[in-house]
């Protein structure tokens, strides 16, 4: 029997119609394309980094549970029994335990909008739940929420995923909406606030308000996209249900000592934080000046651009010629016709792509 008798026979049929989540390599190109912090370390903490590697026992294994880590989150946001928080390998591996502690086969539904964080859907297709997706408003990419109402009603989804603010389109929930998906959802309402930092506020503590609440957080959108730590916060319960699924030392002694470090040194990653919000700002006021570029607002460190009718790909492959690499989300749904997302890089990094796209403009 052929290998592929062999997958045909074996694999699960959504499994087999699963396109991979992909992306790009970029090595020796400016990469404006993954919403990384453009800086690392300051010289000021490497030493004190690698001092506290240094420490790391390689040959034993890590806190199973990441106790300290753990118990220092909760006390940075506030938060006391009965909430609780649970790590992932990213926030990628929570999405995915997520789904498959609620699949129950097609008759279980994920709901989520459209176009939003594309691993939503496709960890539910993996584990073969139904994912169904609500559209965007087309003018401003906010959320429907009467359509998000009824599709509650109708599919009444074991889980509802909500990014805010929203990749790829930068924007925030607005006022009032969570509180009502949270009451009509029969199910779990998973919040991704992973660009929390960016928008000046997290709804972290409201999880003890809504028993089907749980908040996700990374570090990875704050210059720790190398450790692979992501925090889902909510009631004790629920992550207990999600303990069943997670895999035994997910979070390696390395991540744990980094986020560790992290948190003793908040004052330095929130300086780094300030400095993309300003050069955010200064990009997104150029890059609308560009003839035909349509720039939406953002709440995050990147930013959503509409290039001129038909150009959108073109202009990211020109880009990608030239050394810079953006997002092109051409193609990718109805309502990103001709976008492209471009992270808030350096201010060196941003100037070239601004007069990169500016010829190629022309």
């Amino acid at each position: 029997m052929s290998i592929g008798a062999r997958i045909a026979c074996f694999a699960a049929p959504w499994v087999r119609e699963l396109e991979p989540y992909r992306t790009e390599q970029g090595d020796g190109l400016v990469r404006l394309d993954a919403m990384e912090i453009p800086w690392s370390l300051p010289d000021a903490l490497r030493a004190a980094w690698l001092a506290v590697v240094a420490e790391v026992e390689l040959n034993r294994y890590p806190d199973p549970q990441a106790r300290e880590l753990r118990a220092r989150l909760l006390a940075y946001h506030g938060l006391a029994a009965p909430t609780d928080v649970l790590l992932g390998n990213g926030s990628d591996e929570l999405i995915r335990m997520l789904c498959l502690a609620f699949a129950r086969g097609p008759e279980a539904c994920v709901l989520t909008v459209e176009p939003s964080f594309a691993l939503f859907g496709s960890a539910a297709q993996a584990v073969g739940m139904r994912s169904v997706g609500v559209p965007l408003a087309a003018a401003d990419f906010s959320l429907d929420v009467p359509a998000m109402l009824a599709a509650i009603e109708r599919e009444q989804p074991a889980l509802v995923f909500l990014a805010s603010p929203n990749n790829p389109t930068a924007n925030r929930l607005d006022e009032g909406t969570l509180e009502a998906l949270c009451a009509a959802a029969p199910g779990l309402v998973v919040l991704d606030e992973a660009y929390y930092r960016f928008a000046g506020a997290t709804r972290v503590g409201e999880v003890a308000a809504h028993e089907n609440l749980v908040v996700m957080h990374t570090l990875s959108k704050v210059g720790l996209a190398g450790l692979r730590v992501g925090a889902l916060y909510g009631a004790a319960e629920w992550l207990a249900l999600l303990e069943r699924v997670r895999m035994p030392y997910n979070i390696n002694a390395l991540s744990q000592a980094g986020a560790l470090f992290a948190l003793a040194h908040e004052a330095v990653f929130e300086r780094q934080v300030e400095a993309v919000l300003a050069e955010r700002e200064h990009l997104a006021a150029r890059l609308a000046a560009l003839p035909g570029m349509t720039v939406w607002p953002s709440a995050t460190n990147f930013l959503l651009a509409r290039a001129p009718a038909g150009r959108g790909s073109a202009l990211c492959a020109a880009l990608r010629r030239g050394g810079v690499l953006v997002r092109n989300l051409d193609g990718s749904h109805p309502l990103l016709a001709d976008c492209l997302r471009v992270s808030v890089g350096t201010p060196r990094d941003n100037q070239q792509f601004l007069e990169m796209l500016a010829a190629a403009l022309q």
